[in-house]
């Protein structure tokens, strides 16, 4: 019994009719394809299906017979492709994390050069907010991830990779629309939000800011990411820091000011795992200059 015996058998039950198998799907006569189907039954030494003017039906030993044909055959395949993965260099593999959003400027330039160096490779993504990625890191479930510098773990790495301002957020047709820069003392009476816990480092550097300011900030909502922060500002008039980097995602019904005087800034940092020894990760770092002229 060979395996073009089970693939022409699976064929014929699949397409219900020994013309319509041999004509559309094995490209081959159908006399052919009947003297297969005869050798078939005769090494298997039983009848596996009937053959009538409304096509062929499987007999009981053929519906047994026809599960079996076709694990065969998924096995026969497999057993392919295992030899084929023994004879070819494994795909390098390579688990990157972005805060969210961030990928849009970085991820380009980051394939670019790993692609470049390692031909193949398995670029694995994730977005989420900073505390996740760190987590993940220290979890070793991520190579790499392009984050926030959270709270000092002392397994990870940071290198930086550029420094965001902060800028000013809120609807286009708002009084302080007509500005070049705001000031933070000119936001003091309007509804402010502040990010969320979920964003410790962008929360921290905004209250950091205000209090150095001497501005009272009293943040009357928390926003969790850039499309509930869209949502709140168009619905309630309301003013954010956000950073610069976020004001290609806004629509043309919010705005964005420079800050006026002493500007806000966030790092954007590349951290890893300091048991990590990828050479994948080895070139990112060596990358870091190109990337941030890339994104700036």
């Amino acid at each position: 019994m060979e395996l073009r015996h089970l693939r022409y058998f699976v064929a014929v039950a699949d397409a219900g009719s020994l013309t319509v198998a041999a004509e559309r799907k094995l490209n081959t006569s159908q006399p052919s394809l009947s003297r297969q189907i005869r050798d078939l039954e005769q090494e298997v030494g039983v009848q596996l299906m009937h053959r009538g003017s409304q096509g062929i039906e499987l007999t009981p030993a053929g519906k047994a017979f026809l599960d079996h044909a076709r694990m065969a055959l998924v096995q026969a395949e497999a057993a392919k492709e295992a030899a084929l993965r023994a004879v070819q260099p494994a795909r390098p593999i390579f688990a990157l994390g972005f805060i969210s959003g961030a990928e849009i400027g970085l991820l380009p330039a980051v394939e670019r050069v790993l692609r470049d160096e390692f031909a193949g490779i398995d670029i694995r993504l994730s977005s989420d907010y900073s505390p996740v990625l760190a987590k993940a890191l220290m979890r070793r479930r991520l190579d790499a991830a392009f984050m926030r510098p959270e709270e000092p773990m002392e397994d990870l790495r940071y290198a930086r990779v550029r420094t965001d301002p902060l800028v000013f957020v809120f609807p286009s047709d708002h009084r302080l629309a007509s500005q070049a820069a705001v000031a933070p003392q000119e936001i003091a009476n309007e509804t402010f939000f502040l990010p969320s816990k979920s964003a410790p480092s962008v929360r921290r550097v905004v209250l950091d800011y205000f209090k150095r300011a001497g501005v009272d900030l009293k943040p009357e909502y928390e926003v969790h990411n850039v499309v509930h922060a869209i949502s709140m500002i168009t619905s309630t008039r309301g003013v954010m820091l956000m950073p610069a980097y976020t004001q290609r995602y806004l629509p043309g019904s919010i705005t964005t000011r420079p800050v006026n005087g002493e500007v806000p800034t966030l790092d954007l940092v590349l951290a890893y795992h300091k048991a990590n020894k990828s050479p994948i990760l080895k070139l990112l770092f060596s990358k870091i200059g190109k990337l941030a002229v890339a994104t700036a």
